[in-house]
């Protein structure tokens, strides 16, 4: 403390920033600035509406309610400040520091409330925890009667460049998941006054409610910045669905049935622009780190896929002065040309990263890739000048620098006979190999001419173990069967012929036989002469 009229505490944070600094309490209101000499944060008196005080994670907090609807927080007060800064808010804006009570039972089942831009989850009327939704990234109905929030991965607020900690220094939350069985009032649901909607009776499912109310917040974080274009209804290959991609000045936004992502543009490390063998459809792919989380699984690349001929008109929402200032002139206000096309541009400026298109690499056809499985799934490798690409399920990256060698399998004649197909396995310096099977033969030297002019170095084996494929084996045995077909031909023609030759010896009269006189047509078994049959016996 310097004065009467003016008051400071060291060691405050700022919210979830890591920053240390110092708060400064005035007559016109108070300010807030890091250690780091970062831009101060100032409220004006006017703007305050309560004063609150709770134990946090960081020691305890100030909490301010503006009358805007916004939440100023402050962490890292002692206990024994709560005296004197209660004090300070009384003599300084005629005001109380309230005290608000936590909850600290351990249940995991409870109520849950949003208050302005947070998630509040209370147990027997007091709070437990609160989640900032605005930071979320995502909301996801992963099962019946469940809703999962997803926050950011691990390895961003860890970044040195934005935090000032290592991955090591921090613990945070990746995602959370809610299980809310039963149904609500819509009324309730929309957050309406329940004796004003008597009429209005319809129930929702609890979750469905839940879900829609955290994808709001999640726009609502977006509402300050204005988005500058979208992009509606993309096919997206990995992870499979239609996604509507809204574009903002630091992140992008995607939309799905399912799920709804936010993606800041500080994690897209690498794009591509590559045309898929069949010449009608192009892949653009977005290179991710941290990946993007659906539940349990990673997916650190994004495959879209657009119609070669499918043209777009779109409109950018800014004005010409900020297009030729903050982007230098590099977009237009106005986009009359092919999708895939106005897409990746508008990537490549927002982002500041470069496309990556095919490079000198042709197949036997002519095509940019040639198509390969990788284990059960059938894709297509591309060969590009610094790396090797397979998409679109799983997107795997091979850069050219980390390849040991290549060794081709099955080139020649294997225990299959001579196969249609062979194999290629790269053998990485850092120890992961990848293998990559059904390409067609004739695709051999092509790619041992690129991998030559790479510098690659590249051996062939007869691998009688070598890994066969579902189509290779269904090839195999449509020849063992019309080989087997054929075979049984030759059996039926030899047997019929061998019948035909028997049928004609029995039919044949015999001359040595002369058929006795009878006057009916068959000779009945036991009409005979005993006494002749005994003369007969007698002279054989």
């Amino acid at each position: 403390m310097t004065d009467k009229k003016q008051f400071d505490f060291d060691e405050i944070y700022n919210g979830l920033e890591p920053t240390i600094g110092r708060i400064r309490f005035a007559p016109s209101g108070l300010g807030w600035r890091g250690a780091d000499q970062s831009k101060p944060i100032t409220l004006s008196v006017e703007d305050f509406r309560k004063f609150t005080w709770l134990r946090v994670a960081r020691n305890f907090q100030l909490r301010i309610a503006l009358k805007d609807g916004k939440i100023a927080k402050f962490d890292n007060f002692r206990r024994e400040d709560f005296e004197e800064l209660q004090r300070i808010i009384r003599q300084l804006y005629q005001m109380q520091l309230e005290t608000k009570e936590l909850s600290i039972k351990g249940w995991n089942w409870g109520r849950t409330e949003f208050n302005g831009d947070s998630l509040i989850f209370n147990v027997s009327n007091r709070q437990m925890f609160e989640l900032p939704v605005t930071q979320a990234i995502g909301a996801l109905k992963s099962g019946k009667n469940e809703v999962t929030v997803n926050f950011v991965d691990p390895g961003q607020p860890g970044d040195q460049t934005t935090t000032g900690m290592s991955n090591k220094d921090t613990d945070e939350l990746v995602d959370i998941t809610f299980y809310i069985p039963g149904t609500v009032v819509k009324s309730e649901a929309d957050g309406n006054d329940a004796e004003n909607s008597e009429d209005d009776e319809e129930e929702l499912a609890a979750d469905a409610a839940f879900y829609d109310t955290v994808k709001s917040k999640l726009e609502l974080g977006q509402v300050t910045t204005e988005h500058i274009v979208q992009f509606q209804d993309v096919l997206c290959l990995t992870p499979r669905g239609r996604y509507n991609i809204d574009m903002f000045q630091d992140s992008l936004r995607l939309r799905g049935k399912t799920y709804d992502y936010k993606v800041q543009y500080s994690n897209i490390i690498k794009l591509f622009l590559l045309l898929k063998p069949d010449e009608v459809n192009v892949l653009f792919v977005i290179g991710l780190d941290p990946p993007l989380r659906q539940g349990q699984t990673k997916y650190p690349f994004l495959v879209f896929q657009f119609l070669r001929d499918e043209e777009i008109d779109a409109e950018l929402n800014m004005d010409e002065e900020t297009i030729q200032t903050k982007y230098e002139g590099k977009l237009s206000k106005t986009y009359a040309a092919p999708t895939y096309e106005v897409i990746s541009t508008i990537f490549r400026v927002l982002t500041g990263r470069k496309v990556t298109v095919p490079g000198s690499y042709r197949s036997h056809h002519g095509a940019l890739a040639m198509k390969c499985s990788m284990k059960a799934n059938e894709g297509y490798l591309y060969p590009l000048e610094k790396c090797f690409l397979f998409i679109p399920k799983p997107p795997t990256f091979i850069p050219i620098s980390d390849i040991g060698s290549v060794t081709f399998s099955r080139v020649g004649n294997s225990s299959v006979g001579n196969s249609k197909t062979f194999d290629i396995k790269f053998n990485m310096k850092t120890g992961n190999d990848f293998q990559f099977s059904s390409i067609n033969r004739e695709e051999y030297q092509r790619l041992d001419e690129y991998l030559k002019q790479k510098k690659i170095k590249t051996k062939s084996e007869l691998n009688e173990g070598a890994q066969i494929t579902y189509r290779e084996l269904e090839d195999d045995e449509e020849d063992e069967d019309e080989q087997d077909e054929e075979d049984s031909r030759k059996r039926r023609r030899t047997e019929a012929a061998n019948n035909v030759s028997d049928d004609e010896d029995e039919e044949s009269p015999d001359e040595d036989f002369v058929a006795e006189q009878s006057d009916s047509d068959v000779a009945e078994e036991f009409d005979s002469n005993p006494e002749s049959e005994g003369e007969n016996g007698d002279e054989d």
